[in-house]
């Protein structure tokens, strides 16, 4: 978006119908499991649709699904002007009529809101899990360099962002094909000296190999959150072996307790997968009873889909039936509910600072506007909302102290204290 705002184009990030007519249209697709790569599809045919009203000139499609399916697409969505894949930046504004400029790499047009960014640290993945096709997709894992990163973070800063989240495929693994070792809690100390940047977030981390130096770090620099995104998958050894995860159910919990250790108020997200082979009615109690113990303070789940290419797919039989899959995800869900509840009264009465994100405002000139916020515990997009009511006079991106007041089961409510 950056290289085509410099080439002259008006660049409308993450546009809508009432965006309409528009010149063209770059869809970026995701390819990771079924739902993902159906949502794509379907906006896909919509944009199609919108093209043959005369509402859209081009379309053109990107990322993991054209990456991967590029030969399939181009058969049956014949009216999609062209396919790029996930690295062909330079294609994509070439097409569009915009020279690419290397100077341009490190600077942004945001498509969040202006106070916060995902800062990617690295492409690919070197790890084999069964289930994943990323690899197959994105290819093996590659460090930005830290000299890149720290100027794309402070690009951001000068625009106004105030919160970076650390994404990649596996942020644990940073630095280590660059330098030969982990250089994550490096990277992190330099973001933090960056003016401007008050908070620092740590999302898609691995738990073989997690640095700990990272917890050391984030349990003394008050810009980094207190908030760990550790995808765990599972925890019966039996199904983590099938899932190729090369860790064991002894060495999550030890993970587990270093977490809590290291940094006794850390607030810890995982995401879990029920339906994967190999997984019984028993492996499945033990994933029950092993939520049940860690009380996650943030917790997703999906299904196991068989993604075409993967070991998976081509060596394990995908024996749990579909409605048994989406039987045990409810139940997990349902018990995650209970632990997020819990984990949220817990925080009633406690004052915190809070990112303002968005205003509600109401109908009517009675009450002032509702903001939506989050404090370090709460990732965006993700996690839930402090909700503040007849706030008014909080911009989003304000910084405010604000005191818990009720707490519901992914959302909490709060009453701001005078600055």
């Amino acid at each position: 978006m950056r290289q085509l705002k410099a080439g002259g184009c008006q660049v409308i990030p993450d546009a809508t119908t009432e965006d309409f007519p528009l010149d063209a249209l770059v869809i970026n697709t995701c390819g990771f499991i079924h739902d993902a790569k159906e949502e794509s599809i379907n906006y896909i045919l919509e944009s199609l649709q919108a093209k043959e009203e005369g509402r859209l000139g081009e379309v053109l499609v990107m990322g993991c699904l054209s990456e991967r399916y590029k030969k399939e697409l181009e058969k049956e969505m014949p009216g999609v002007d062209a396919f790029f894949g996930v690295t062909d930046i330079p294609l994509i504004a070439a097409h569009l009529g915009v020279p690419y400029d290397p100077a341009l790499a490190t600077e942004r047009v945001l498509s969040t809101p202006a106070h916060y960014a995902y800062l990617k640290l690295s492409e690919g993945c070197d790890r084999s899990c069964a289930y994943c096709a990323i690899p197959l997709i994105r290819g093996p894992h590659r460090s930005r360099p830290m000299k890149e990163l720290l100027a794309e973070a402070g690009h951001l800063a000068l625009q106004g962002v105030r919160e970076l989240n650390l994404v990649a495929q596996d942020t644990s693994f940073y630095g280590l094909d660059l330098t030969g070792k982990r250089e994550l809690a490096t990277l992190m100390e330099g973001l933090c000296l960056i003016d401007g940047i008050d908070r620092i977030r740590l999302l898609y981390t691995y738990p073989q190999g997690f640095p700990l130096d990272v917890l050391r770090l984030m349990a003394r620099e008050p810009k980094i959150c207190q908030y760990v995104d550790i995808p765990l998958q599972h925890i019966s050894d039996k199904v983590l072996k099938a899932m190729r995860r090369n860790t064991t159910k002894a060495e999550t919990l030890r993970l587990i307790e270093d977490f809590r250790t290291f940094v006794p108020g850390l607030c810890l997200r995982t995401t879990l997968m029920v339906g994967h082979p190999g997984e019984d009615e028993q492996a499945f109690q033990e994933l029950l009873d092993f939520v049940k113990e860690a009380r996650f303070e943030r917790m997703g789940a999906f299904t196991y889909s068989r993604e075409e290419g993967t070991y998976g797919a081509k060596h394990l039989k995908d024996h749990v039936p579909a409605g048994i899959k989406r039987e045990r995800y409810e139940r997990l869900m349902e018990l995650q509910k209970g632990n997020s509840l819990a984990y949220n009264r817990s925080r009633v009465g406690s004052v915190c600072s809070v990112l303002s994100d968005y205003l509600v405002i109401p109908e009517g000139r009675t009450r002032k506007p509702t903001v939506l916020g989050r404090t370090q515990y709460e990732a965006p997009e993700v996690d839930g909302y402090v909700i503040l009511e007849n706030a008014g006079g909080i911009v989003p991106g304000s910084i405010v102290k604000a005191r818990i007041t009720k707490a519901d089961e992914y959302d909490l409510h709060a009453q701001l204290i005078d600055q």
